[in-house]
């Protein structure tokens, strides 16, 4: 299964949230060790990409699962 980077403007898009409460939950999952964050700069400019961390798909799909279970 391919683990693929989205950056984290894309993201906020995406989410249509701000940047301050993406950046605390991207905290929050990166301690739960469900996220892997790379900071780095392309083109002077900060750029933080995210992916998911083995054990944040391994909860994802024990969510889904459960889910499927009330379901």
């Amino acid at each position: 299964m391919a683990n693929p980077q989205v950056s984290f403007t894309t993201l906020r898009k995406y989410t249509e949230t701000s940047s301050g409460n993406l950046s605390v939950q991207h905290k929050k999952l990166e301690e739960a060790q469900y996220l892997s964050i790379q900071k780095n700069f392309l083109d002077s400019y900060p750029d933080t990409q995210v992916s998911l961390a083995n054990q944040g798909i391994k909860a994802f799909e024990n969510y889904v699962k459960n889910l499927k279970k009330y379901l």
